[in-house]
């Protein structure tokens, strides 16, 4: 399986709710840059995504993740993501079951067939 290809399994494993973890190498660390969610950022271990994960799922009903770049060169993948998530509390001016919308790029770093290093830049649409 190519890299690509791991990193189109791992965002399906997210909409279904799977173990997205397993895609992960031991030592991975996971970027998030400031954005509408995380105004400072952040940068999460292993663990730390697993604890994230499991607060995201509390927050959301539902995720999709629509690929529309997805490009390999190397040891990296670079994705361009639309992504939609379906409310299962209220946030901000969103209801429960109304969606929120964003566009990702995201950069993953491979040791072999783990992801290493993930990189997120995500543009959050007004809610």
């Amino acid at each position: 399986m190519s890299r690509a290809e791991i990193v189109r399994a791992y965002l399906k494993a997210i909409e279904q709710r799977g173990d997205s973890l397993a895609f992960f190498a031991e030592d991975a660390v996971q970027e998030e840059f400031p954005n509408a969610l995380v105004p400072s950022g952040a940068r999460r271990t292993v663990a730390e995504l697993r604890e994230a994960n499991a607060r995201g799922r509390d927050v959301l009903s539902a995720e999709t993740y629509e690929i529309v770049t997805l490009m390999e060169s190397g040891n990296t993948v670079a994705a361009e993501v639309l992504w939609r998530g379906v409310l299962a509390v209220p946030l901000r001016s969103l209801e429960p079951g109304e969606a929120m919308k964003a566009r990702f790029a995201v950069f993953f770093e491979f040791a072999g067939d783990k992801i290493r290093r993930q990189r997120n830049y995500d543009c959050f649409e007004p809610f």
